[in-house]
C-alpha cells in the first residue's frame, strides 16, 4: 500500500442519463464516460465523501464533504436513484 489518502471514506457514485458514472475522487467529482475516459472534474473546496442528483429534473447534484453539504446544478440530469427511496 502507497500510504496515500486521498481517496480514504469515498463512496459516492451515481450515474447520469448519459450513462456517465459521477464519482467522489481527488480534487471533487469525477465524472467519466462509459467507455471509461475522463471528461471532466467538479471542483470542490473539500474532500467529498458522498453525491447523489436530486431535485424534480434531478440536475443538482448534492455534494457531501468534510464539513459542507454542497449543492451544484449540472447540464445532464441524474438518474433516480432507486435504492434511495424510503418507500
Amino acid at each position: 500500500m502507497s500510504g496515500d489518502k486521498t481517496l480514504e471514506n469515498r463512496d459516492g457514485m451515481r450515474v447520469d442519463s448519459k450513462g456517465n458514472i459521477h464519482a467522489a475522487g481527488p480534487g471533487g467529482i469525477w465524472i467519466i464516460a462509459p467507455e471509461g475516459r475522463h471528461v471532466g472534474t467538479i471542483l470542490t473546496p473539500e474532500k467529498v465523501a458522498n453525491l447523489t442528483f436530486g431535485d424534480p429534473d434531478y440536475k443538482t447534484v448534492y455534494i457531501a464533504a468534510r464539513t459542507t453539504i454542497y449543492n451544484i446544478r449540472v447540464n445532464t440530469p441524474g438518474l433516480p436513484c432507486n435504492s434511495c427511496s424510503s418507500d
